[in-house]
């Protein structure tokens, strides 16, 4: 089962719901949705239509981020220590609880945790990204981790082993070190900007037909045209 769309809606709803049954929601990482508004999203997509949500910063990232740029309400300086980098504290966990709020109203199944390139693999680290994830809630969802960074594989494979997580990756840069449901984020060869060519898409379609559930998200400036010409030249090749 191979599952394709974009990372974030390029179009309208209406329209991209038209052309594909998956999203993933970037809403959610900078500033998640009031309730009844993603209650609205739900009831106005179809029934089929998936959302996968990426975790909000608050969670992930340090508010040094220059993401931090898009928060309706900034974090004071006095508190900048509390946030990021699945620190244990109530801010951090009221954050989760948002996007699980959030999640289930959406009825989504995978949440994806991208940490920044600043979130390395040191003590610190890692204790706090397993007390995270062995303190919230699982329920019914699959997280998937975006590591980055300097992260050795080994690394990367140890803790997606202890905590259960889904390996994330753009494919054309390494393949998952985790069995079983696939996730890709591309990013494009070499920057945003880029547009996927016909070699491109034959190698995408080499990589990923042979997997049982694979999600295939295009993050990228043109990522609605280079999803909806992966689709196309998935369908004509089966």
């Amino acid at each position: 089962m191979i599952k394709i769309g974009c990372c974030g809606f390029p179009v309208s709803k209406i329209k991209y719901a038209q052309t594909f049954s998956v999203v993933e929601l970037q809403h959610t990482f900078y500033n998640p949705p009031e309730p009844q508004l993603a209650r609205k999203w739900r009831e106005n997509m179809p029934t089929d239509f998936e959302f996968t949500l990426k975790a909000w910063q608050l969670i992930t990232h340090p508010p040094q981020s220059p993401t931090y740029k898009k928060l309706k309400k900034p974090i004071p300086k006095s508190k900048e220590n509390l946030y990021g980098n699945f620190r244990p504290t109530a801010e951090v966990f009221a954050a989760w609880q948002r996007i699980k709020e959030i999640a289930e109203l959406l009825k989504a199944k995978l949440i994806i945790f991208q940490s920044p390139a600043s979130f390395e693999p040191n003590s610190e680290n890692k204790k706090n990204i397993r007390n995270f994830f062995n303190q919230i809630e699982r329920n019914s969802f699959l997280f998937g981790w975006e590591a980055r960074g300097k992260w050795s594989l080994e690394e990367i494979q140890e803790i997606c082993r202890e905590l259960e997580l889904i390996d994330v990756v753009d494919p054309f840069i390494r393949w998952p070190v985790t069995q079983g449901l696939k996730y890709f984020r591309l990013h494009g060869l070499g920057g945003y900007h880029y547009r996927y060519q016909e070699s491109d898409l034959k190698k995408l379609f080499d990589l990923t037909i042979k997997e049982k559930e694979v999600y295939v998200m295009f993050n990228n400036v043109h990522m609605f045209e280079d999803a909806l010409k992966f689709k196309e030249f998935f369908k004509a090749k089966i």
